[in-house]
């Protein structure tokens, strides 16, 4: 998954490190429940930048369980996975996209 990765700006993740979420925006719901039907299971997350929309680096975060709640809110379960650097920014029905690289650590 590097092309048209789904992004949620919001806050910094970091590899390993759960993340738990409550997504109420339509937006993000939208996104959310498009990652769980294709079966990817996980989009980007990076915090906000006034400039370009969000952050050059970010974290690619995993779900592990949905809570979807009547109303349409859900509480999402997800824990940092890989580390990424942004190549090319996009948008799709409302929410943010990228195009990314994987972010290698050296080897000690």
């Amino acid at each position: 998954l590097t092309k048209n990765v789904p992004m949620f700006v919001c806050t910094m993740a970091y590899p390993t490190v759960p993340c738990p979420l409550h997504v109420f925006e339509p937006r993000y719901r939208l996104m959310i429940r498009r990652s769980m039907e294709t079966g990817t299971k996980q989009f980007g997350m990076c915090i906000s930048d006034s400039q370009n929309g969000f952050a050059d680096y970010g974290c690619m975060l995993q779900i592990r369980n949905v809570h979807f709640l009547p109303d349409g809110r859900s509480v999402v379960d997800t824990i940092g996975g890989k580390r990424f650097r942004v190549l090319q920014r996009g948008m799709k029905d409302g929410y943010c996209t990228a195009d990314i690289e994987y972010l290698e650590d050296v080897k000690v």
